[in-house]
C-alpha cells in the first residue's frame, strides 16, 4: 500500500508526463498545419500534379490522430 504522501508525488508525476505529451502534440499540429499549407499552397501554384495527393493524405491523417485525444 501506499502512504498519501507516495499517492500524491506519483499523481504528479503522471500529470507531468501527460502535460508534456499534449504540449508535444500541439507543436506536432503546428508542424502538421505549415505542411498542409504548404502542400495547398504549392499545388495552387502549380508545382504539385494530382498524382502526388498521398503526401497531403499523410499529412491530413496525422492531424486526425493528433486530434482524436482532444475530443
Amino acid at each position: 500500500m501506499r502512504t498519501p504522501e507516495e499517492k500524491d508525488i506519483l499523481l504528479q508525476h503522471e500529470l507531468t508526463v501527460m502535460e508534456g505529451i499534449l504540449e508535444s502534440k500541439a507543436q506536432y499540429r503546428k508542424i502538421i498545419k505549415a505542411g498542409i499549407a504548404k502542400w495547398v499552397k504549392d499545388f495552387q501554384d502549380g508545382r504539385i500534379e494530382i498524382k502526388t495527393v498521398d503526401d497531403l493524405k499523410k499529412l491530413i491523417e496525422i492531424d486526425i490522430e493528433l486530434q482524436k485525444d482532444e475530443l
